[in-house]
C-alpha cells in the first residue's frame, strides 16, 4: 500500500499514515456572531450518559482557554486554518475562526466559508436509506444482492451490516491501483461502478457481521440502493428529503469539482509525489455517497442535533422513532476503546455524530444529548500529526476544556 492510499477518505476509524507536516501559519481568531440555534428536540435522542451534565458555560475566561488551545494545536500540527462552533441552548456560544483559508493570498479563515466534509456525507446517505426503510421500500435486514448484483457475499451481507461497517467488503480507497488513478489525475471523475470494481477484485476480509471494518465500499452500495428504490439521483433525493426540510441551504452534493464561493483552500500531501498540494479543485466523485458533500459551519450546526435526534429543526420527524433507535445502537468497534459505531453514525464517549476527512479538509460534527450541546470543527488540511487526525487532536483539546467527562478521542485503528 502506498503512503497515501490508507489516508484517502478517512472516517471514524481507518488506517492512517503520517505525511510531511506543513509550515506554521498565523492563528489569530476571527470572531463571528453566533449562528441561530436550531430547535434541538430531546425526544428520540440517545439517553444521557451516567456521568451527568458536563459542559462548562462558555464564559469569557473559558473562551480564552479555548482560543489558546486551538492556537496551540494549530502551531503543533501545522494547521493553516480552523473554524470552531460550540452551542448549548440557553447558554453563551463560541464561534471563532483562526489562521488562513488561502496560504498563497493570506485570506483569513472565516465562519462563512464552505468546506468539503468528506465522510460526514455518510450520515446523509444513511439518513436517505433509513427514510426508505420507514417507507417500507427497503428492509435493513435485506441482503444487498436483492438490489445490486455482483457483490461478493451479496446474498449474505445485509443493508444493516453495510451501514454499520460490518460487511467485510474490501475498502476500495485502500487499493493501490485506485490510489494511483486518483493521485495521478485528481480532477478525473469516477463512477460508482468504477469504485466498486476496485473493491470487488479482492475477496472479502471476513464473513458478514463478524466484526467492524470501516469501508467506503459499503456506502457506495447504499447510495445505489437509494437511487434504485427512490427513482432519484442520490444528490437530488438528499436535497429534497433531507436538506430542504432541515433548512440547510448551504449544503450540497456536487456532481463534479464545483465548489461554491467563498470556500477555504485545502492542503494535502496525499499526492503522487508526496509534496503538498491544494486539493480544492479535486473532483470528489471518487467519494460519492461516502464522501463527496460540501457544507459550512451554519448548516453543520443545524445538522448535528438533526441527525442525532432524528428530528428536523421544526420538530417534525426526519426518521421514525423506531428506526432512529436502531440507528443509535452503537456497539463498540472492538479496536477503539470508548467508541461505538451504529448505522452511519458514531458515539465517542457520549458525543453522537461523525467526522470527515479527504484530501485537504477535515471536519467533525457532534452532539452531546445530555446537554444538547453541538460542536463543529472545520480544518483546511488532512495532514496527520503524530499518527492522529488533526481534527481529532483539535477536538480532543477542546472537549478536555468544555466537557472533561466526555473527551472526544478517536485513537488510530487499523481495520483492514
Amino acid at each position: 500500500m502506498s503512503h497515501t492510499s490508507a489516508r484517502l477518505l478517512r472516517g471514524a476509524a481507518v488506517a492512517v499514515a503520517v505525511g510531511t507536516l506543513m509550515t506554521p501559519c498565523a492563528a489569530g481568531p476571527v470572531l463571528a456572531s453566533p449562528a441561530s440555534v436550531p430547535a434541538a428536540v430531546a425526544a428520540g435522542s440517545p439517553s444521557p450518559t451516567p456521568s451527568g451534565p458536563a459542559v462548562r458555560d462558555l464564559t469569557p475566561g473559558v473562551a480564552r482557554q479555548l482560543d489558546g488551545a486551538v492556537r496551540e494545536v494549530m502551531h503543533e500540527a501545522n494547521i493553516p486554518g480552523v473554524t470552531v462552533g460550540i452551542w448549548t441552548p440557553g447558554r453563551p456560544s463560541y464561534v471563532r475562526s483562526f489562521g488562513v483559508a488561502d496560504k498563497s493570498t493570506g485570506q483569513r479563515m472565516t465562519p462563512d466559508l464552505y468546506v468539503r466534509i468528506g465522510s460526514e456525507t455518510k450520515t446523509f446517505t444513511v439518513t436517505a436509506l433509513l427514510q426508505l426503510v420507514d417507507r417500507k421500500k427497503v428492509g435493513l435486514d435485506d441482503p444487498i444482492g436483492k438490489y445490486i448484483g455482483g457483490v461478493p457475499n451479496g446474498n449474505e451481507i445485509t443493508l444493516r451490516q453495510l451501514a454499520g461497517m460490518r460487511s467485510g467488503l474490501y475498502n476500495y480507497s485502500e487499493d493501490p491501483d485506485f490510489d494511483k488513478a486518483l493521485t495521478s489525475h485528481p480532477q478525473r471523475p469516477f463512477t460508482p461502478q468504477q469504485l466498486l470494481a476496485y473493491s470487488f477484485k479482492r475477496p472479502p476480509l471476513f464473513p458478514p457481521g463478524q466484526k467492524f471494518s470501516y469501508s467506503n465500499t459499503n456506502l457506495i452500495l447504499l447510495g445505489l440502493v437509494v437511487e434504485k428504490e427512490s427513482g432519484q439521483h442520490l444528490g437530488d433525493y438528499i436535497k429534497q428529503h433531507v436538506l430542504d426540510p432541515a433548512g440547510m441551504k448551504h449544503t450540497l452534493f456536487p456532481t463534479g469539482n464545483e465548489f461554491p464561493a467563498p470556500h477555504a483552500q485545502g492542503y494535502t500531501v496525499q499526492t503522487a509525489d508526496g509534496k503538498e498540494a491544494d486539493a480544492a479543485d479535486w473532483n470528489p466523485s471518487w467519494g460519492w455517497a461516502a464522501g463527496a458533500m460540501i457544507s459550512n459551519l451554519r448548516d453543520l450546526h443545524t445538522w448535528a442535533p438533526t441527525v442525532a435526534t432524528g428530528r428536523f429543526p421544526d420538530g417534525t420527524r426526519m426518521i421514525g422513532s423506531a428506526t432512529q433507535k436502531q440507528r443509535l445502537i452503537t456497539p463498540e468497534t472492538g479496536s477503539i476503546k470508548g467508541a461505538g459505531y451504529g448505522l452511519g453514525i458514531f458515539d465517542v464517549r457520549g458525543w453522537i455524530g461523525h467526522n470527515g476527512s479527504l484530501p485537504g479538509y477535515e471536519t467533525v460534527t457532534i452532539y452531546l444529548p445530555s446537554t444538547r450541546t453541538t460542536l463543529v470543527a472545520l480544518l483546511n488540511t488532512d495532514t496527520g500529526y503524530r499518527s492522529q487526525e488533526p481534527s481529532t487532536v483539535l477536538v480532543e483539546a477542546i472537549t478536555k476544556i468544555i466537557s472533561p467527562a466526555h473527551v472526544y478521542n478517536l485513537p488510530v485503528s487499523r481495520t483492514g
